[in-house]
């Protein structure tokens, strides 16, 4: 299924630059809001990727494909939450979730952004990939409609308990999507995987960014 034909996009400059006096927020527009992310230089969680782009940007012109409104979504990974920020201006009861280190960060910037917006109120919770799955959200009362991901692959070694974490959330009806900038073997390794798990196509593809934008739904037998 990955034959099919990708659509080939460009990541838009949808930020707007502006005189700050921080050098750590970003401004960005989408489906017609501002969005001021917080950036953090501690962390890898805390700063706004290429693949984060990539899904926000695909979310807001594919809303007849894709609609959120009123559907239950999961970010894994959610890192500055500029992705779970779109998807809850989208209509989505969010649930946002990364490392504990990153919470502080993602909280702020969430709160910041949704706070005066006649939304539901989005969730942040602390979301270990691998760890406490079944004690933390069990599957009698977790069901999401969505699971987002950008940006998770890379270099670490948590990449196998971050695929039996993308496994345990999609159900049967759960849509996974995930962006990322591929650029080592690991990421197409990982991808080799999921498409072993899944059933795989290629959305989009943002070739000046390396971001190759993926549909994975679970097999049903």
């Amino acid at each position: 299924s990955l034959s099919d034909s990708p659509v080939t996009l460009k990541i838009l400059q949808n930020w707007v630059p502006r005189v700050s006096h921080y050098f750590d927020k970003e401004h960005y527009t989408y489906v017609g809001h501002q969005i001021v992310i917080q950036e953090s230089i501690e962390h890898f969680g805390a700063v706004v990727w290429p693949g984060a782009l990539a899904l926000s940007q695909y979310l807001e012109s594919n809303q007849e494909q894709f609609n959120l409104k009123d559907k239950k979504v999961l970010e894994i990974g959610a890192g500055t939450g500029l992705v779970s920020i779109v998807a809850c201006i989208l209509g989505a009861y969010v649930t946002a979730t990364d490392l504990p280190e990153v919470l502080e960060n993602l909280s702020y910037n969430i709160s910041r952004n949704t706070q005066n917006m006649n939304m539901h109120k989005p969730e942040v919770r602390k979301l270990v990939w691998g760890e406490g799955l079944t004690e933390d959200f069990p599957v009698s009362t977790y069901h999401y409609d969505f699971i987002l991901a950008t940006d998770v692959v890379y270099h670490h070694a948590a990449l196998d308990p971050l695929l039996a974490t993308m496994a345990y959330f999609c159900k049967p009806g759960t849509i996974l999507l995930w962006a990322n900038k591929f650029r080592f073997s690991t990421d197409y390794e990982f991808l080799e995987k999921l498409c072993n798990i899944f059933n795989t196509t290629i959305l989009a593809e943002f070739p000046e960014s390396n971001v190759k934008l993926l549909k994975a739904t679970v097999r049903e037998n």
